[in-house]
């Protein structure tokens, strides 16, 4: 988003929307809103004056580790695809990564690399995922982690169901009452609104990463090498001689086919849906989302499968990739 010059960034309240594959940052900027995002991943290079003089001239983000560079954020792709390795990630599935042992320090670096310290106790508001289904997972040392991070830089800080977020970014219109659905990387996150209050919320652990690492292992690439084909080429309806975009068809629709069974399981068990006989709107937001077709894919699955709920519409975000950032800003500016 192009700022002009008489813009000013409102800085009662930000957003952060802290992702398995991306964390971004939302501020508002005059009537607009602005958006920074870094990769939630790292790589280790070897250690030389040269490297270290050059990445810092380039302002590329980075730590010095012994006998190592750890360059971690958006520049951590780009040194990965060059040295054909795989970039190491702080997050898996939603939280911090228990098999990493550098994840928090560097998940506290990409997240200093977007925020600047305040003093002021500026509001903050960062998503969380929600449970997997079938499985009551314990996220109170991800969101404790977050928050500790988020409140050592001096901000006030609150978390927002990351689903939620996507319903407080694009259902306005309905008074903050629809379905949010937020296919990330490392889950999707689905969330049931009734006038802005979350009254159903559940995550499946079938995403982008997943998609990546089985068409990975069907094809013989790196899985962030496909990750890159994936967000830069790939869509439905159509033929492909290359394997790789076949490949990826496939998991993309077992996904999805994953997404509409979990939504039908959950909803039939839960017992707190809105008792409302009016359909509702369903928002699609992420960046699995994103490759053109996506929708139509969906709905078709959806339409194929009896869901207790009805939807009178189902749309991609205005901005799939911000909105669960979005959300949490608009979370944000109503609190400051």
């Amino acid at each position: 988003m192009v700022m002009r010059h008489n813009d000013k960034v409102n800085n009662t309240a930000v957003g952060l929307d802290v992702g398995t594959s991306r964390v971004c940052l939302a501020q508002r900027v005059g009537e607009d809103f602005q958006y920074e995002t870094q990769l939630n991943a790292f790589v280790t290079i070897p250690y030389s004056k040269m490297t270290e003089s050059v990445l810092k001239k380039e302002k590329v983000p980075h730590t010095v580790s012994g006998p190592d560079i750890v360059v971690h954020g958006n520049e951590s792709d780009r040194f990965a695809d060059v040295l054909n390795i795989e970039t190491r990630r702080t997050m898996d599935k939603g939280v911090l990564n228990p098999a990493e042992p550098e994840s928090l320090g560097m998940l506290r670096k990409i997240v200093e690399s977007l925020l600047d310290p305040v003093k002021d106790r500026q509001k903050l508001c960062f998503t969380v995922p929600a449970a997997p289904l079938g499985a009551e997972d314990n996220l109170t040392y991800h969101e404790a982690t977050l928050r500790r991070i988020l409140t050592d830089l001096g901000y006030e800080v609150k978390s927002i169901n990351e689903g939620l977020a996507v319903i407080y970014s694009e259902l306005e219109s309905s008074n903050y009452t629809g379905i949010g659905i937020s296919c990330g990387g490392g889950l999707c996150n689905v969330c049931v609104a009734y006038l802005s209050v979350p009254v159903f919320s559940f995550s499946i652990p079938k995403a982008g990463d997943y998609i990546d690492t089985s068409a990975a292992a069907i094809t013989g690439e790196r899985a962030n090498r496909v990750r890159i084909v994936k967000e830069d080429s790939f869509h439905f309806n159509g033929f492909f001689a290359d394997k790789l975009q076949q490949v990826l068809g496939v998991y993309y629709d077992e996904m999805i086919q994953s997404l509409v069974q979990g939504m039908k399981q959950a909803f039939s068990h839960a017992r707190n849906l809105p008792k409302s006989t009016r359909p509702l709107p369903m928002v699609l937001s992420g960046g699995t989302a994103l490759p053109e077709g996506f929708r139509d894919r969906f709905e078709k699955a959806l339409l194929e499968t009896d869901l207790p709920i009805a939807a009178n519409e189902i749309r991609i975000a205005a901005d799939p990739l911000h909105a669960s950032a979005k959300g949490a800003l608009v979370a944000a500016l109503a609190d400051a």
